[in-house]
């Protein structure tokens, strides 16, 4: 057992190893988990989260790393959370993002953090909404969250951040990617990054006429601005900054920076229930009372909204 309210008093204080503690507490669901979100709560709702996605290649950690760079430079502690494949053989993540920013390594207004998907699908770990508090809560002022990737089911991220960046890069059929995937519609801000690179220009026309195509937003509606970037070498970063409080200062003045956290907020507790309620489904009569509804659907003797209906009640009775 921990002491939590010490940890939790040495992570307000920016010691990295008790914000390092906590996350380890929450990504191994650990008993006291209740403990240290509770000691957490009064603490959080500081922090502006901001999702970067993108296909693999696109530069998500150099555009992460280089985000770093100019927030450190206005003065605000940051918090990354680079969310990495998980290994096939050990489990845990493969922390390439990590390393790729190990220039902030030593700078202790920046904590760094790699989490493993653990097979949890939609570009997020599982622990991702409980870690960005731990951050909020020690004193991160700008959390980025880095996903594994966006593909055509990993924008989770939309859900999580405060304000979503997808990124694009030339040559790769991002724009053909970008139509079918969805990500038109999860992104705040759109970077077209290697913006040195041929085709660079196409790019951001092809995303420009997609996102007019459908268009349905009334006036005083945000329209995600692109931005050209060649995050390797810092240019345009400072345009995509300026997007980002823009943004930020859009949804504070019409009350959607709330709206989208108490919605956050919401999704975090329903998955917490139904978390629970599945733990709960194995403990009514053991396996053997689902096994026998199971039975039962097969042999016709019940359908499985019947079967499903009595587990419930079941489930009310306990």
């Amino acid at each position: 057992m921990v002491d939590v309210d010490t940890l939790v008093r040495e992570a307000r204080a920016g010691r990295p190893r008790a914000v390092a503690r906590l996350i380890s507490l929450v990504e191994g669901a650990s008993p006291q988990l209740r403990e240290v979100m509770a000691a957490l709560a009064p603490l959080t709702g500081g922090a502006y989260v901001v999702g970067l996605t993108g296909s693999p290649g696109v530069g998500k950690s150099t555009s992460t790393s280089a985000l770093v760079t100019a927030f450190r430079k206005a003065g605000r502690r940051v918090g990354v959370l680079a969310v990495d494949p998980s290994s096939p053989f050990s489990g845990g993540a493969l922390l390439g993002d990590r390393v790729r920013m190990s220039e902030h390594a030593s700078d202790p207004g920046v904590y760094i953090r790699s989490m493993a998907t653990r097979g949890h699908l939609g570009g997020l770990a599982w622990a991702a909404p409980q870690a960005i508090r731990v951050l909020d809560a020690a004193g991160c002022e700008v959390i980025l969250v880095e996903t594994v990737g966006v593909g055509q089911s990993e924008v989770e991220i939309a859900a999580q951040a405060d304000t979503s960046v997808v990124l694009l890069a030339p040559g790769m059929g991002d724009g053909i990617q970008a139509a079918k995937a969805g990500i038109l519609e999860i992104g705040d801000i759109y970077v077209v990054n290697k913006a040195d690179r041929d085709g660079a220009d196409a790019t951001a026309r092809e995303l420009n006429h997609m996102l007019g195509l459908g268009e349905s937003r009334a006036p005083g509606d945000w329209r995600p601005p692109i931005v050209k970037t060649v995050a390797a070498r810092g240019e345009g970063i400072d345009e995509v900054v300026e997007a980002l409080e823009k943004h930020r200062a859009w949804m504070e003045a019409g009350g959607e920076l709330a709206a989208r956290r108490a919605r956050r907020a919401a999704g975090e507790i329903e998955t917490i229930a139904l978390t629970a309620l599945r733990a709960r489904i194995g403990d009514v009569h053991g396996d053997q009372h689902l096994s026998s509804l199971a039975a039962k659907v097969t042999e016709g003797v019940l359908d499985p909204y019947a079967a499903a209906d009595e587990l419930i009640a079941e489930l009310t009775r306990g």
